[in-house]
This record gives C-alpha cells, structure tokens and sequence, in this order.
C-alpha cells in the first residue's frame, strides 16, 4: 500500500486545470485568481492628511521663537485643490484633505491653539509627519492579489479600491458524487427494512462548495456492474472530478472498481495505508480524475477531506491547496496498530493563550456522522506511533482549514 504523503502526491500529480473566467470582483469570494491583480494607479491616488489639524512647513516653524503662524485658507475632501502655502502661515486641514503645495508636515489640532486667524502650535512638527505620502500603499502596476489567491471577503475593499471591476478566475470543477448501494435512500423518503439514509452525497456536496466547487449528486448506482458501469460514464461525459462512495473494497457486491476499468478508467492506485479509509482508489480518464471513496460517513469524509479537497482546490490553481497543520497538546490517551497513518477526529482548545489543546472524541467509528459534526481537527498519528500518552505533541489538520 502507499504511505498518506504518497498518495497526496499522485492525487496532486499533474492535477489537471479548469478554465478561466471573468467574473463582477464582487462576485469573486471564494474563487481562485487566474491572473495576478495589479494596482492601475498608486494608493493613496495623493499625499494627503493622516489628521484634522494645520498644514505647516516644519523647518520653518521650527526656525520660529514663538511658534506662532497666521491661518491661511482650508484643505477639506472634496474640496479643490488648496493653494500654495505661503510663508509665515499654516493652512486649516482635515483627515483625508490634500495636502497644500509647499506644506512638508501637519500639526494634529490636539497641539494648536486657535485665536481667530492665528494659530500657536505646542510644538514644532517631524518632516512629513501626520502626512499619507502618494503611492504609500501600492505603486501604480504593482501586484495587490498574486495569481492562485482564493479571494476572501476581506479583499474586496482592496478590489474596488484599485478598479479591478472584473476579474480572471479559475471556473468551478464540475465534481459528480456517485454513491453506490442497494440499501441506500434519500433522506425524506420512505423507509424499508434494511434502508440506510444517503448522508454522504449532501455532506460531500457541501464539502465540494467549499472548497470552491460545482457538485452535482448523482442517482443512486445500485451493486450491478452494468448500472454501475453506465452511471460513471455519464458522469464521466460531464465533469472534471467524478467521486463514488461505496463498493471500492473487496465485497462480493463492490462492484466499482470493475465498474471504472470497464468504463475506461486507468488506476493509479487502491489502498493507501491510513485509518479509516484504506480502501480508497484513484484513476483518471482522459482529463478528468476519479476518487473512489469508501461507504462509511466517517471514512468518506475523512478521505474526501485529505485527498479529494486538495485535488478540488489544485485543479483551480489554488496557491494553498493542502491544508496547513497545527501543533496541538494531546488532553488524552491515542492508541492505534502500527502500521497505518490514523487520523483521529478531535476538539480543539485555543484559549490558552497561544496553545492549543486537543481532546479525542469517544466514538471514533467509521460509521458514525456525529464525530466529524462536533470535532474541530484531525490529528494525525505516525504509523510508527502505537500510542501517545496525555501531554504528547500531535499534529492537527483544522477542519475549518480543508
């Protein structure tokens, strides 16, 4: 079997590209950028005042005994451009104004006492204080977003303050889910003796929106070769990731490794050495890829989140298509068989000023849904690992990070 690191890397390997496509910038959050995004003018657009106060030249007031300078006209946004400063004068100014021709600094109005048309200043100011310089922030033609950037709402401010009106991004993967079983049933729907409610294909198709993707939920293949045969390849006609859930292992009924063969598939690999998830698989056909994931909600999930995520994000350029990893203290005993990577769904405790703590979760079954909707990570035991005791240092994945 190949290691965890292994497979990730021939899940990652030559990961094939969508498309690109222009979209309104406010309507970029969450898609990744297919080109850099570069600044058409300098920020700020001019040198303007960092405060409400008085525009003055500092080397002459500083020159000046009294510190004392007549007022002479007014700088407000929106205003016309002030006129020239003149000497032995200072000009009234406020947060956002220009800055007037000749004046190198600005006095906060906090340090200036104000007597009609003539101003005392407390103080004499620094060279350029109090003054946002043109092009402070980004240059004209700089790059304000780098190419493979997944846009956060955090960023758009930025957007609409360089003009980038529309931008160039990756299109959505299109990624069918195709889940496999005689026993399964669409939640809602009527119940029958040994029926089992699909939880997969809603929890993996919000997982694919997630990370930035199109899914689509197929119809049910039932455990016959020729259906299941016929149910990949409409997916394969129309998509660019197609995932199965179910019939990858070794069962008289687990049809769909057969199913991808005959379909034109070619396998890359089946089996890696991780719990739960053994029997995961991947192949290609063409350009599109295939995840076969395994049937247990926990196992699905969990595979989905460290191989079909990255590859979701890759495909779109995603600069940070794995997610990163933390350090956490382990609150607790972890005991696993040598041999395989395990991942065990955690809470995580991040009050501590900095550290991080991670508690396992009870029920760490594959085929329980409920350790995966209350844990905040995985935490990943070494193969070579039989147990970590309380206090041990375990790596983490965030959940919130895939």
């Amino acid at each position: 079997m190949l290691t965890f690191e292994e497979a990730l890397a021939r899940v990652l390997d030559d990961a094939p590209r969508v498309g690109d496509e222009r979209v309104a910038f406010t309507d970029c959050v969450g898609r990744v950028l297919a080109d850099d995004v570069r600044a058409r003018a300098p920020q700020p657009a001019f040198d303007y005042s960092a405060m409400d106060g008085y525009a003055v030249r500092a080397a002459e007031l500083s020159a000046r005994a009294d510190l004392t300078l007549r007022v002479v006209g007014e700088s407000r946004t929106g205003a016309p451009p002030p006129e020239a400063l003149a000497e032995a004068s200072a000009c009234r100014i406020f947060t956002g104004a220009l800055i007037p021709p000749g004046a190198d600094a600005v006095v906060m109005q906090e340090d200036v006492t104000r007597d009609d048309d003539t101003a005392r200043f407390a103080r004499a100011p620094r060279l350029g204080e109090n003054i946002r310089r043109r092009g402070e922030d980004v240059s004209e033609g700089a790059v304000v977003l780098a190419k493979g950037t997944r846009v956060t709402p955090f960023q758009i401010a930025l957007l609409a303050s360089v003009e980038a009106l529309r931008v160039t991004v990756a299109r959505r993967p299109v990624v069918s889910i195709l889940s496999t079983g005689d026993e399964l049933r669409d939640a809602g729907t009527a119940d029958h003796p040994g029926s089992v409610v699909d939880a997969n294909g809603p929890g993996l198709a919000a997982l694919v929106a997630m990370c930035g993707g199109a899914p689509r939920v197929m119809p049910f293949a039932r455990d016959d070769l020729a259906s299941t045969e016929a149910a990949l390849a409409q997916a394969l006609a129309s998509s660019d990731l197609v995932i199965t859930v179910g019939g990858v292992s070794v069962g008289d009924h687990d049809v769909v490794r057969d199913a991808m063969e005959r379909a034109g598939v070619a396998l890359d690999f089946w089996k890696v050495a991780i719990r739960p998830g053994k029997p995961i698989c991947m192949g290609r056909a063409g350009r599109v890829r295939v995840l076969g994931l395994p049937g247990n909600p926990s196992s699905a999930t969990l595979t989905f989140v460290l191989f079909g995520a990255p590859l979701v994000r890759a495909m779109q350029g995603d600069s940070r298509a794995v997610a990163p990893r933390v350090e956490a203290t382990l609150d607790g005993t972890l005991r696993h068989p040598a041999g395989r990577t395990s991942f065990v769904r955690v809470t995580l405790d991040e009050r501590g000023g900095g550290a991080v703590t991670a508690r396992p979760l009870a029920n760490q079954a594959s085929g329980a849904v409920t350790s995966f909707a209350w844990a905040d990570a995985l935490a990943v035991l070494p193969p070579d690992a039989a147990s970590l005791a309380p206090g041990a240092k375990v790596t983490c994945v965030r959940l919130r990070d895939v």
